[in-house]
């Protein structure tokens, strides 16, 4: 009881530790924040930042705060690119809470804990879905990324719903994850072989999917447990870490791509 207490204690503290990325406590960023914040979110300045923020967006909750906080991320990028710095991360909450999450509920498996760790994974796949979609078809129309979000919030909300509310289905939420997954997996791997002769660095991400798909097979086929310590989830679990570190691999060199090709058209216009 007290190694599960001692346990708990350090992974509430290595999530307050870890809940501000380096990008967030960079000064310059702060500083680009808090003045944002001054200027535009209070009084006059706020009323009409409300007047003109579209309805898809006051729904999903973004915020003045959060508006500045985005403004000011990019602007401490462009710095840490001018000075020839590595680009920092942000805001590296949401992957986190799924994963914080999952090692509690494997710790102490409770009704609570059983849910978040389900509605966090769940979040987990929605995202990735949308982040191919801001990807692949965002950049060009931002309008059609943000209506995708939109029902992407909705289908969340009514799946998190239907599971607390009417009844706690594990075929229903396997089924649903999975045919989120799929679509997830074509929309990439589509993606990445229309583009992989123009950008080499997809072929990571290609790598990515195609082991994650690989991999969820021991989701799906179970068996006993190494030892009797090593089940397949288990395994699954130690097994996605090193794609995650390929796919934040991916991101860091196609977000310095678009990063570059934007400077590039900046200084052509």
């Amino acid at each position: 009881m007290a190694g599960r207490t001692a346990r708990l204690v350090l992974l509430a503290g290595a999530a307050a530790l870890a809940s501000g990325s380096q990008g967030d406590r960079e000064p310059v960023y702060r500083d680009c924040v808090h003045r944002c914040e001054e200027r535009n979110c209070s009084g006059g300045a706020l009323r009409h930042f409300r007047s003109r923020q579209p309805i898809y967006m006051s729904l999903a909750g973004w915020t003045c705060q959060d508006d500045c906080k985005y403004e000011c991320m990019w602007v401490t990028v462009g710095l840490y690119l001018k000075e020839g710095h590595k680009v920092p991360q942000f805001h590296g909450k949401v992957s986190l809470n799924a994963w914080f999450w999952s090692t509690v509920f494997h710790t102490k498996d409770t009704d609570l804990t059983e849910k978040m760790d389900y509605f966090c994974a769940s979040t987990v796949i929605l995202h990735s879905v949308y982040l191919c979609c801001v990807r692949t078809v965002g950049l060009q129309h931002p309008a059609v990324a943000s209506a995708f979000r939109a029902l992407l919030l909705l289908m969340l909300t009514a799946h998190v719903s239907y599971l607390s509310l009417v009844r706690f289905d594990y075929g229903y939420n396997l089924a649903a994850n999975v045919a989120i997954g799929l679509v997830n997996v074509v929309w990439w791997l589509a993606w990445c072989l229309r583009n992989q002769r123009r950008l080499p660095h997809v072929r990571k991400c290609m790598v990515v999917v195609l082991l994650l798909q690989g991999l969820s097979l021991l989701e799906l086929l179970d068996f006993p447990p190494f030892f009797w310590v090593l089940d397949a989830h288990a395994i699954w679990h130690i097994s996605t870490i090193p794609v995650h570190v390929l796919f934040f691999s991916f991101l860091e060199d196609d977000s310095l791509y678009l990063l570059k090709e934007s400077e590039a058209k900046f200084k052509l216009d």
